[in-house]
């Protein structure tokens, strides 16, 4: 019996992209025929990156792996896997307090889109803390503290970006 093709969706801000969500990415990466990395506008969040930065540097930090694509996207993610053709949904959540809103968030899904899946992936416990929130928050005031916790590309874009909010 030949093995099922399953593409699955990892939506997000990435506001900035972290180590956890990486993370995430590589292992849903090992699960699934194809991975695609949905980034999503959310203008209502008040991003700190521009949508299109925050797809560029999701590109290249998945860059290695070979069955990962990056999108970005807007409106309803149910947009995202229609077009995409996905039938699984890839959520993160990192500690309990994510699983409410994430429980709630995958039955609104399954009403939207019931032939989908949602699949929870935890960070490893080295990275169960980290968030974009607290991210940017710790980067404003001092970038060198944020360096364990995002990729490379992800801290020099940190430090063009606030050294351009500093002028």
């Amino acid at each position: 019996m030949k093995p099922k093709t399953v593409r699955a969706v990892y939506p997000g801000t990435f506001d900035p992209m972290t180590l956890g969500h990486y993370e995430v990415v590589r292992r849903a990466a090992g699960l699934f025929s194809e991975v695609i990395v949905a980034v999503a506008a959310n203008e209502k969040k008040r991003p700190l990156l521009p949508l299109e930065e925050r797809v560029r540097l999701a590109q290249e930090v998945c860059a290695s792996l070979d069955n990962v694509r990056v999108v970005g996207f807007t409106g309803l993610l149910k947009n995202v896997v229609e077009k995409e053709n996905v039938q699984a949904i890839v959520r993160g959540a990192r500690a309990v307090s994510d699983f409410d809103f994430e429980f709630q968030l995958a039955g609104m899904n399954r009403r939207l889109m019931p032939n989908v899946e949602t699949i929870f992936l935890t960070p490893g416990e080295h990275y169960q803390f980290v968030s974009g929130t607290f991210i940017r928050e710790i980067a404003a005031m001092n970038l060198e503290d944020v360096r364990p916790f995002v990729p490379e590309p992800v801290y020099e874009s940190l430090k063009l970006t606030f050294k351009s909010k500093e002028m």
